[in-house]
């Protein structure tokens, strides 16, 4: 029985939590992060981060993408989507959430700076894993930070065997921070939480990641941490 096998019952029962909390509940708190609406300080931090973020993550990637197809992975609003399409690649967008997907498709369509990339650009709601052929890349900002160790790695290694150059991903690295927002939110009542974070230990994922027969041709790259008041994420790329 493989990793993935063990574990693919606590991935899809997170799954369907994320699936519920970011398309019933958070949907419009997630849309004002990409727009100038003025938002909460705590909010704000969280935008910049994610901004820092993203860019973090881009630079891993070339400037001219022409030729390669990427995979973005919980794409949420497109921000990155639209980055890497403009670099050149053809991308297929993927989210969980369907009202988010939509949301998407309409920034898409509307933004006069994004229509040039209609063409290659899909949006598609769904799991991240589902099979939809090789990509030269794969992006994948916190959409892996709500998973167990054990799980994130799986994933990687999922999407890592229908990849031929690059992952991009973060993960929720384990600091005191982190650690102590973790537990305050399970004082909350079950109907009020939101599907919490999953801190892991960078170079204990690395290494389990790497350990896999799967995953023998690979290699550890940059990784690099942001943070910005309530936003703390930890980028990483693994390469052929």
């Amino acid at each position: 029985m493989t990793t993935a096998d063990v574990h693919s019952g606590t991935y899809a029962k997170r799954r369907g939590e994320l699936e519920v909390y970011f398309d019933r509940t958070a949907v419009d708190g997630w849309k004002k992060l990409v727009t100038d609406e003025k938002v909460s300080r705590i909010r704000q931090t969280v935008r910049e981060g994610r901004d820092a973020m993203r860019a973090t993550m881009l630079s891993y990637l070339p400037d001219d993408l022409t030729g390669w197809r990427v995979l973005d992975a919980g794409c949420g609003s497109g921000v990155a989507t639209f980055e890497l399409a403009r670099r050149g690649a053809d991308v297929v967008g993927v989210d969980l959430s369907e009202q988010m997907i939509g949301f998407a498709r309409e920034r898409l369509a509307e933004i006069e700076r994004y229509r040039p990339f209609e063409a290659r650009v899909t949006f598609e709601a769904g799991d991240m894993l589902a099979d939809r052929g090789r990509f030269d890349a794969v992006f994948a900002m916190d959409s892996l930070i709500h998973y167990r160790t054990e799980d994130a790695v799986s994933a990687i290694a999922k999407l890592a065997g229908r990849t031929d150059r690059k992952l991009v991903f973060t993960v929720a690295p384990r600091t005191a921070m982190l650690a102590a927002m973790h537990a305050v939110g399970q004082l909350f009542p079950r109907g009020d939480r939101s599907p919490g974070i999953e801190p892991v230990a960078p170079r204990r994922l690395a290494d389990l990641l790497l350990a896999r027969p799967d995953m023998t041709d690979w290699r550890v790259g940059q990784t690099h941490r942001v943070a910005r008041g309530f936003y703390i994420s930890q980028a990483m790329e693994v390469m052929r």
